[in-house]
């Protein structure tokens, strides 16, 4: 794995180093011993997957508070999405930066997402499935979210927004 530091501090961008011959490719997505030479969280307790059948389809902002923060590891399998992730941890030097990445089923590339980020992300294609491992087991009383369009962080999402859920519409502006 070929780990690239991101504008946010302590986010990566991951390219997997893809083997091939005649049947195909191998990549290791995920190796514990590599993610802690990097400083990484190294230990996950949750693989969750999502799947959305429309372009456009937008999912987040989401993250969990403490003590129940996660860090999420995202790989695009089928399709392509923009990736956003936003720093809202108030003494970061990148807080409240946004940074977008292309993850697709042909570029294989992860997003390590640090604890006190906002993700979320948009469909670029029909027929998406995105998996992410995640370090914290979900809480439903420590999750939060902030609207895709709230004006604190100023998004630019790619294109305009053709599915979201009643909850992702329905986050109040940011606060801390």
């Amino acid at each position: 794995m070929l780990f690239h530091k991101t504008e946010l501090l302590g986010a990566m961008l991951i390219d997997l180093e893809l083997r091939g011959d005649a049947r195909g490719v191998f990549a290791r997505s995920f190796c514990s011993r590599e993610f802690s030479e990097q400083g990484l969280t190294s230990s996950f307790v949750q693989q969750n997957m999502s799947v959305s059948a429309d372009k456009g389809t937008l999912r987040g902002m989401h993250r969990q508070i403490a003590p129940h923060s996660e860090v999420k590891l995202i790989r695009c399998l089928r399709g392509a999405i923009c990736d956003v992730i936003v720093d809202v941890r108030p003494d970061s030097p990148t807080y409240l930066k946004w940074q977008a990445f292309e993850l697709t089923e042909e570029n294989h590339r992860e997003l390590y997402v640090p604890e006190g980020f906002l993700h979320g992300f948009q469909t670029l294609t029909d027929n998406v499935e995105v998996s992410y491992l995640v370090s914290a087991f979900y809480a439903p009383d420590a999750e939060y979210g902030a609207r895709h369009d709230d004006q604190a962080f100023g998004i630019d999402w790619p294109a305009p927004v053709t599915v979201m859920s009643d909850k992702d519409k329905s986050w109040p502006d940011f606060s801390v």
